[in-house]
């Protein structure tokens, strides 16, 4: 059988948490990102994709 390899994304924190919901805070947690500026990389997947819609105010994809 063939691997079947997903393409990786990188997301960057670039907005606070503070006086955000605690659901959108437990999105930043989810992603792998609690402080400014602090890049994560994560298998893109439609969940993913999903809870980086969810907090796109806070979040821009890195190259």
């Amino acid at each position: 059988m063939a691997k079947v390899t997903r393409q990786r994304i990188k997301i960057k924190q670039t907005g606070s948490p503070i006086r955000r919901t605690k659901d959108q805070r437990a999105t930043l947690v989810g992603l792998g990102l609690n402080k400014l500026h602090k890049v994560s990389e994560l298998e893109d997947s439609p969940e993913v994709q999903g809870m980086i819609r969810k907090v796109k105010h806070m979040v821009a994809i890195v190259d």
